[in-house]
């Protein structure tokens, strides 16, 4: 297996991800602060991250039918406009009267990128051949860790030094440039899937019909048990870092951050040196490594409460989560026949909102400072789960798939047989 960087289309895909998800950190950073400090409360920033998670819910059904029926690159382009004009309203907020702009402006942001996703990654198979696309599922993990690691400080550099203004100048400078990149992409590439030259496509098939996909149903559990874990770990993070560690804003930052170094390792390593790695193989094993670094980091403080081993342990858990996604993305873009795939991959954006969701409402149970360390554990659990069915899913693997012939018709990645059902016909997140 080469690497997927050595093709130019897939490079020029690569750098506009980077690029815009630089812009995004920006962002990311400097809007729940901007957010904060005009409510003054917890309560508004909560309400800021739900509004991120809604979109790709509501929006699900939407997004699989865009992707599906009309030019991906065509549709990546115009959302990654729509997304730098959708910041502008951003410039007028000045107050906390002027807070339900900022709202408006993350729903509409957070709506056009659940647009995005699906496309993007249905568009990626067609990019690149079958036995490269764990290389470029993993340099894409790799790129959001890079822009992670650039842009968050970054962001909070400029808002400090230009306020929201420079912050929402910059990230839309960012979705421009993105446009361009996408705009020079092989037109065929943004053809629907399964459609030919002079071909026009069919109805395309609906979340709900995706969600039904035997082939995906176990990759559904695994990412849901997983986003769960997630959700919960965006609250009870930071009430582990300053209750049973003691530890201070910066600690939390800190070991927020440190998670990208093991990120970016285990992108560099699939992308560039990994040969003939297994899809279903990293997936089961980095939920089970998630599950298990998670156990030993939440009941160390019985221990030590000493910053450094928890330094190390949350750079280790980072890599994880990059090998996690590259194998679940990889295994949806060959499981899946090609006019399945817009559906699947807005249908996997429901399943990961809905249940990040679920987590962040578990994690409110911790206002009980004697339940933390039990939802702490459940979090590590849920991906010990997780692991289990992969394990069950790998003894009897799902055929219900015909497998998607990607360009040049190289043979796909440990695609289930086909069981003589036409799945070229559609039916209707």
């Amino acid at each position: 297996m080469s690497s997927a960087f050595g093709i130019p289309a897939f490079r020029r895909l690569w750098v506009a991800g980077l690029v815009s998800d630089t812009g995004d950190w920006f962002l990311f950073i400097a809007l729940p602060l901007v957010v904060l400090r005009l409510s003054g409360s917890a309560v508004g920033t909560s309400l800021a991250f739900l509004l991120e998670l809604a979109p790709a819910v509501v929006l699900a059904p939407l997004a699989a039918r865009l992707a599906g029926r009309l030019d991906r690159r065509l549709l990546m382009v115009c959302t990654n406009v729509g997304q730098a004009l959708a910041l502008i309203p951003l410039l007028f907020v000045r107050s906390p009267e002027d807070l339900p702009i900022a709202y408006a402006v993350i729903a509409v942001h957070a709506s056009l990128a659940a647009l995005f996703e699906p496309a993007k990654n249905s568009m990626l198979p067609d990019l690149v051949e079958a036995d490269r696309l764990v290389s470029a599922n993993a340099l894409i993990g790799l790129n959001q860790n890079l822009a992670r690691l650039v842009g968050g400080p970054l962001g909070g550099v400029a808002l400090m030094v230009g306020g929201l203004g420079l912050v929402v100048a910059l990230d839309a400078a960012s979705y421009v440039i993105s446009a361009i990149l996408i705009a020079t992409l092989p037109r065929a590439a943004g053809r629907p899937a399964g459609v030919g030259e002079h071909e026009t496509a069919s109805a395309p098939m609906g979340v709900g019909a995706a969600l039904r996909l035997r082939a995906l149903r176990a990759v559904y559990a695994i990412v849901g048990l997983a986003s769960v874990a997630q959700g919960m770990f965006l609250v009870l993070f930071l009430l582990f870092v300053t209750d049973p560690l003691h530890g201070s804003d910066a600690d939390v930052g800190l070991l927020r951050g440190i998670q990208a170094i093991g990120a970016i390792v285990a992108g560099l390593a699939l992308g560039f040196f990994t040969r003939g790695a297994s899809p279903r193989a990293l997936t089961i094993g980095s939920v089970f490594a998630f599950g298990l670094v998670s156990l030993v980091t939440w009941n160390l403080p019985s221990i030590t409460t000493q910053l450094w081993p928890y330094v190390v342990l949350f750079a280790i858990v980072g890599a994880p989560g990059v090998i996690m996604m590259t194998g679940v993305m990889s295994i949806m873009q060959t499981a899946a026949a090609p006019r399945e795939r817009a559906a699947a991959f807005a249908s996997l954006g429901l399943v990961a909102a809905v249940g990040q969701a679920v987590g962040i409402l578990l994690a409110g149970l911790a206002g009980d400072p004697a339940l933390l360390v039990p939802l702490l554990d459940l979090q590590a659990c849920l991906y010990l789960a997780a692991g289990v069915v992969g394990l069950i899913w790998m003894r009897r693997p799902a055929a219900d798939a015909e497998p998607a012939t990607p360009r040049g018709g190289a043979r796909p990645v440990e695609a289930p047989p086909a069981r003589g059902r036409d799945r070229e016909r559609p039916s209707g997140d």
